[in-house]
């Protein structure tokens, strides 16, 4: 039975870096990386359609953390 590897969001991100930066293509990162393309693009899929909270205002923790304090202090 072969065991199930897992990546890194970090690793996932590079992976993805790499095809869409550097255009390496899809087929290559699954050779070296050893997984399907159909892998590849949910990794995807899921970076497209949760990119958009990494720009949404007030969205970490530092900010929230922030806002908090100040509401505190008034």
């Amino acid at each position: 039975m072969t065991k199930r590897r897992n990546f890194s969001g970090q690793k996932k991100v590079e992976i993805l870096r790499r095809h869409l930066l550097e255009d390496v293509p899809v087929s290559d990162l699954c050779d070296e990386y050893n997984f399907h393309p159909n892998l590849f693009y949910r990794w995807q899929k899921q970076f497209f359609e949760k990119g958009a909270a990494a720009f949404e205002n007030g969205s970490g923790k530092h900010e929230r953390a922030l806002k908090k304090k100040n509401t505190a202090v008034v």
